[in-house]
């Protein structure tokens, strides 16, 4: 595992990069407070999915054990009308890969799963979500922007590259010291723009969901 900041080195982000999912787990090192994998996805999935009609892009909000996350996302494809393509199918085995990861990672039996097609400012708010930690990954468009700051807008923003996963950790799990780290969904109202975000969430009882 190559661990590296993402910004200059001194710059204090508490965001490391890593090389593949499976090293994710670096978000446990003292002082960190986002993890981003560096990986590029098939340009042919990424060119297919920018050329979808955003009407049939995926949304669905459930939770659901790690290794029922395939047949979820399966079935909000369906229920979209997605195409049943090589792509698609390479887009249902990423993200239940990531989703094994990552309850593996966070040691948890339950995910909420979050897949979302953004046309608007949503979580446009610099902020820290209230959760143990949360990996997200933006399949089409402009990715989960993050920075720095103890209060407000961080002076210097940064932005997730389209289809690199980045694991958070929340205010139920903060870093020591805590690195101040921020982030928002990147402000695309008006532009035309869609984005397919993904979001997973680890569930400790998902009888006390809501």
């Amino acid at each position: 595992m190559t661990l590296h900041p993402i910004v200059p080195k001194g710059a204090g982000s508490g965001v490391l990069s890593v090389n593949g999912p499976e090293d994710m787990g670096a978000i446990r090192l003292p002082g960190v407070g986002g993890v981003i994998c560096q990986r590029r996805l098939l340009e042919t999935v990424l060119h297919w999915l920018e050329t979808l009609p955003p009407e049939v892009l995926p949304s669905t909000r459930v939770i659901v054990r790690p290794a029922e996350i395939a047949s979820a996302v399966s079935l909000a494809c369906d229920e979209a009308s997605m195409p049943d393509t090589p792509e698609r199918r390479i887009l249902i085995d990423d993200i239940a890969g990531l989703a094994t990861t990552f309850g593996e990672m966070t040691r948890t039996r339950w995910l909420r799963l979050r897949l979302d097609a953004v046309t608007t400012n949503a979580c446009r708010r610099f902020h820290i979500d209230r959760v143990t930690a949360r990996l997200v990954c933006t399949y089409r468009g402009t990715g989960t922007q993050y920075g720095v700051a103890r209060d407000d807008v961080p002076a210097t923003i940064h932005t997730v590259p389209t289809g690199s996963p980045f694991v958070m950790r929340g205010t139920l799990w903060p870093a020591q010291p805590d690195p101040h780290l921020l982030h928002r969904s990147p402000p695309i109202e008006g532009t035309g723009e869609t984005r397919l975000m993904l979001a997973l969430d680890p569930v400790t009882d998902p009888d006390d969901e809501s």
